[in-house]
């Protein structure tokens, strides 16, 4: 339905002061602290797991050698979706406004509402971290104490659901630390960047940042400050839902990816009939996971 001089009446009469609640400034881009971005030229992408060889056993003298098998365990699938929003001005609309130009007004508007929805599809995959309804490609959810492999059930999440403290953050950076590879061979990664909600950024702040232990009477050093632990520090994501579930992103490569299909475009056409105005955005793309050992999280309590 288009916008017709009704719905904009206030605009359309002299002694208008002011026009407001189109100028707020928004959270952009917040996806770019936790996704790596890449194009893609297809309906989908697919990302495959590959199990490598485990340990080498002892060959005995004269004895034949082992031989291993290499094979591929999960496949990831990311399938792009089309966001696309429109809306419509009577062309008595646009001859009748007084103060701006309508148009130009609405884009701006219309260009909030798609970057909103980006940031929010982005922050999806965390506010499902553990939802099993919501799995990525081994079929467990994204924080897990069940990701199968070749060596075993293997988990990024804490054994025992903790908030955010210096007890649990330590606890996180320590099991990061003992991730291994489908086959079970230890692998270097370690914590890079915290992500929290708005609720937990003072507590975060306290705990990764204060020169002495937080919380305590004793002079002891802030030990993951002193060791340069999460050399990222904390970056808050302004949509995530639960206020007590924060995650640790890890260095693991093919982690969180974007894969951007078709990049934002806008358009605008006039229509014969009614001479209303058309504008338009669309823009195709998806959020999601490869390797889980891309992050650790915790639900909180």
């Amino acid at each position: 339905m288009a916008i017709s001089r009704a719905q904009l009446a206030k605009e359309l009469e002299p002694g208008l002061n002011a026009l407001f609640g189109l100028e707020y400034d928004r959270y952009d881009n917040e996806h770019a602290e936790i996704f790596e971005e890449e194009s893609s030229d297809r309906a989908f992408e697919e990302e495959v797991m590959l199990g490598g060889f485990g340990t080498a056993p002892v060959k005995g003298e004269g004895g034949a050698i082992s031989f291993d098998d290499a094979q591929e365990t999960f496949t990831a699938r990311y399938t792009h979706e089309t966001i696309a929003l429109a809306f419509s001005i009577t062309e008595e609309a646009i001859e009748d406004n007084l103060y701006d130009r309508l148009a130009a007004r609405y884009t701006r508007a219309l260009a909030r509402s798609m970057s909103q929805t980006k940031q929010i599809k982005a922050a999806s995959v965390l506010n499902n971290a553990f939802s099993t309804a919501s799995p990525i490609g081994d079929g467990a959810a994204l924080c897990s104490d069940a990701h199968p492999s070749l060596s075993g059930n293997q988990r990024n999440e804490l054994s025992t659901a903790a908030d955010l403290n210096e007890t649990s953050l330590e606890q996180m950076l320590i099991d990061i630390a003992g991730f291994t590879d489908e086959r079970g061979l230890k692998i270097a990664v370690r914590g890079m960047k915290l992500i929290i909600p708005k609720e937990l950024q003072f507590i975060a702040e306290r705990v990764i940042n204060s020169n002495l232990r937080p919380g305590s009477a004793d002079n002891d050093i802030n030990a993951m400050k002193a060791m340069g632990m999460l050399p990222e520090g904390a970056v808050v994501n302004h949509f995530l839902n639960d206020t007590d579930a924060f995650f640790i992103k890890t260095d693991s490569p093919n982690g969180f990816k974007l894969f951007q299909r078709t990049p934002i475009k806008t358009a605008m056409e006039g229509d014969f009939d009614t001479g209303n105005m058309r504008f338009k955005a669309r823009e195709r793309y998806s959020f999601g996971v490869s390797d889980w050992r891309c992050v650790f999280g915790s639900p909180g309590v």
